[in-house]
């Protein structure tokens, strides 16, 4: 199944790691991801598979190093108020684990994961108690983002090294869902990296900042209790950036806006290129050496009270866009996604990022969706099975 980026939008109620220091680019917000993991990768290197089942689903934590392709497919089910949507929607996470096992099973699938998240308004069609079904907020200039390219009911990630298998994995996932319709899509690709680090599309290292051992996780992406337990909530963010206007600035300024050196990814603060921002440093001038509207301070966790974000974002390549008047710009940039154990991690730091931040001036957000990523199953059980117990 194909995704059109323009299908007939329906009505949505609009209403969201911390990011830390340094270039993680936040406020590019963007996704979901894949089925069960075993353990948390030691190896930053790892891109092994990671099978189908286990207490968190894979592509999330897992690979620690992402795949290089991933697909983000973000579909509507065709009527929440249904009287019988509760068992519909069981019935489908049954279809959908099955197919999961099928395709990462095969002696072929490689580093291939599959994630399945859903939508606020089809867990509150569900579970209407339960936290994690809150909308993300419409954010500042959020407005100009068409409806279809708000919200939506499931998610589904696909990652692999083998860009080939994507479309025909997703296709696979969501065969046997009667009425489920198509509300976008997008394809991205990361450059080389180790661990969650890679170079954005504006040439600057991200995801230094992340947590990485099982007890960092543990506090800050997974949902620790209730029927969504070792499962964690997701941003999508597509975000165009204006790549050429900020390469056209001097190295020196492009630092000054992100708050870290581009060329190693240290911070402006001093110290090496894994190092967090030490916002308090200052020139002998007086001045601070990380400036008051950089990225890195204005995402800084500590003004929030924000928990960390893991990050696993993508870069995309649309091509050319023509826009409502009639201009043409290069429709490329970021897909930021972030994980995270509730929503008002993201939601406080995107709001700060909306009063502060330099790099707004780059970029322009074209989607923007949250999901919970649901908790990874075992051989005798299915996604989601928590939701109905």
């Amino acid at each position: 199944m194909t995704a059109p980026d323009s299908p007939e939008p329906r009505p949505r109620i609009s209403r969201r790691a911390a990011l830390i220091s340094g270039g993680s680019l936040l406020g590019l917000a963007a996704v979901g991801t894949t089925v069960a993991i075993t353990s948390q990768s030691q190896n930053p290197a790892d891109t092994s598979p990671t099978g189908p089942f286990g207490a968190h689903q894979a592509g999330i934590a897992t690979p620690e190093t992402p795949q290089r392709h991933g697909l983000l497919t973000v579909f509507d089910f065709a009527d929440l108020t249904a009287p019988d949507f509760g068992a519909e929607l069981q019935r489908s996470l049954a279809a959908m684990t099955a197919a999961i096992v099928e395709r990462t099973s095969r002696d072929d699938a490689g580093d291939l994961t599959i994630s399945v998240g859903l939508g606020p308004l089809a867990l509150r069609a569900v579970r209407a108690e339960l936290p994690e079904a809150t909308e993300l907020p419409v954010f500042l200039d959020d407005e100009q983002i068409p409806p279809h390219l708000r919200g939506g009911d499931l998610l589904i990630s696909v990652y692999c090294s083998n860009s080939a298998v994507l479309q025909s994995t997703t296709d696979r996932v969501v065969r046997d869902i009667a009425g489920l319709q198509a509300r976008w899509l997008q394809r991205g690709k990361r450059g080389p990296g180790t661990g969650t680090i890679a170079r954005n599309p504006l040439g600057h290292k991200d995801g230094i900042i992340v947590p990485r051992s099982e007890a960092e996780l543990d506090e800050n992406v997974w949902i620790a209790s209730g029927p969504l337990a070792g499962g964690t909530v997701c941003v999508v963010r597509r975000v165009r950036l204006r790549v050429h206007d900020f390469s056209a600035l001097s190295i020196a300024s492009q630092g000054q806006i992100i708050g870290r050196n581009k060329t190693d990814g240290s911070p402006l603060s001093g110290g090496g290129p894994d190092d967090e921002v030490d916002l308090t440093a200052k020139a002998p001038t007086g001045d601070l050496l990380v400036g008051a509207h950089a990225h890195a301070r204005a995402a800084h966790p500590s003004f929030t009270g924000s928990a960390l974000m893991l990050r696993r974002g993508y870069a995309f390549d649309n091509g050319e866009a023509t826009l409502s008047d009639g201009s043409v710009v290069d429709d490329s940039g970021l897909l930021f996604i972030c994980f995270q154990r509730d929503l008002d991690s993201f939601v406080k730091t995107q709001l700060r990022l909306d009063e502060l931040d330099d790099l707004r001036a780059y970029m322009t957000v074209t989607a923007s969706a949250s999901f919970v990523m649901l908790p990874g199953f075992q051989p005798d059980s299915t996604l989601g099975a928590g939701l109905f117990s």
